[in-house]
C-alpha cells in the first residue's frame, strides 16, 4: 500500500503523459489543481455525497431496523432492501439511468399519471444530478445498512432495555436514551464506512452521467481518473489522487479518534 502511494505521491510532482521520463515540475500540478474551477466543483459534489451518504443509506437502513427489529420474520421484511447489494455499481447506474434519462421511465410514469409538471431534467441539471445518483446509491446500500444495525440490536442487552421501560421510556425516548447509546460501536463502524465509500465514490457516477454534463456531477474520484487516463495528465491524476487519499485518511481518523477516544489522551 504504502509503495503506490509514494510513487503516486512522486508523480503529482511532475509533468507526466505517461510516455517518456516524468518531468519535475515541484508544486505546480497542486496550484493547476486548486485554481481549476472544475476541482472545486468535484469537492462540492464529493462533500454533497458525503452528507447525502450519512443521511440517506445510513439513516434509512437505521430506520428499517429499528421498524422491523422483533418482528416475526424480520428478515424477510428487510431482504428486499438487501437484494440491491448484490447488484455491481455499474449496474445499479445502468438501472437508473434508464429511469432517470430524458423521457425515461420515470418521466413516463409522471405523465401517465399526469404529473408533466413534476418532470426534470434528473441527469443534466446540477446538483439535482448529484442529489439524484445519491438517491440510487442509497437503493444499492441501505438495506445492507438495515442488516448490520438489525445485527447490532440482536447484540443489545435486553436487561437495559427492560429497566427503562419499566421506568416508563417508551418510543423515541427510549431509542434516544437507552437503544441509541449502546448501537455506538457499531454505528461507529458503519458511518466510518460510509465516509469511506462516499469520499471514492466512482462507479454509479461514471455509468449515470460520466461526471457530466462538463463536470457539474464529478467527484474528486472522477476527477483524478478522468485526469490520468482521459487528459493524460499523469501529474495532475496523481495530485488528485494524493489529496483524496489525505482528505479519507484524515476523515477517518478523526472519526474513528472522536468516536472511540484516544486512550494517551492525545
Amino acid at each position: 500500500m504504502y509503495l503506490p502511494f509514494l510513487w503516486t505521491s512522486y508523480l503529482s510532482l511532475t509533468d507526466f503523459n505517461g510516455l517518456g521520463e516524468p518531468e519535475f515540475v515541484g508544486l505546480d500540478k497542486y496550484r493547476e489543481m486548486f485554481a481549476d474551477a472544475g476541482f472545486l466543483t468535484s469537492l462540492r459534489n464529493t462533500l454533497l455525497w458525503v452528507v447525502g451518504t450519512l443521511v440517506l443509506p445510513v439513516g434509512l437502513g437505521l430506520l428499517l431496523a429499528v421498524l422491523t427489529h422483533g418482528l416475526k420474520g424480520a428478515f424477510w421484511y428487510r431482504l428486499p432492501f438487501l437484494l440491491p447489494y448484490a447488484i455491481s455499481g455499474v449496474a445499479v447506474g445502468v438501472i437508473w439511468t434508464f429511469i432517470l434519462q430524458s423521457g425515461g421511465a420515470l418521466d413516463e410514469a409522471l405523465a401517465a399519471v399526469g404529473l408533466e409538471s413534476l418532470v426534470q431534467r434528473w441527469l443534466l441539471d446540477a446538483p439535482l444530478n448529484t442529489v439524484v445518483m445519491i438517491g440510487a446509491a442509497t437503493w444499492q446500500g441501505a438495506g445492507v445498512n438495515a442488516l448490520l444495525f438489525g445485527i447490532g440490536l440482536q447484540s443489545i442487552p435486553k436487561e437495559p432495555i427492560e429497566a427503562a421501560r419499566v421506568d416508563g421510556a417508551s418510543g423515541w425516548t427510549l431509542f434516544r436514551t437507552m437503544t441509541w447509546p449502546l448501537l455506538t460501536p457499531l454505528t461507529t463502524v458503519v458511518v466510518g464506512l460510509a465516509i469511506v465509500g462516499s469520499l471514492k465514490q466512482f462507479d454509479i457516477i461514471w455509468a449515470m452521467t460520466k461526471g457530466g454534463p462538463g463536470t457539474s456531477s464529478e467527484t474528486l474520484a472522477l476527477t483524478m481518473y478522468k485526469e490520468t487516463f482521459v487528459s493524460n495528465d499523469y501529474g495532475l491524476g496523481a495530485a488528485v489522487a494524493v489529496f483524496l487519499t489525505v482528505v479519507t485518511v484524515a476523515a477517518s481518523v478523526l472519526y474513528l479518534r472522536r468516536q472511540l477516544g484516544d486512550p494517551k489522551g492525545a
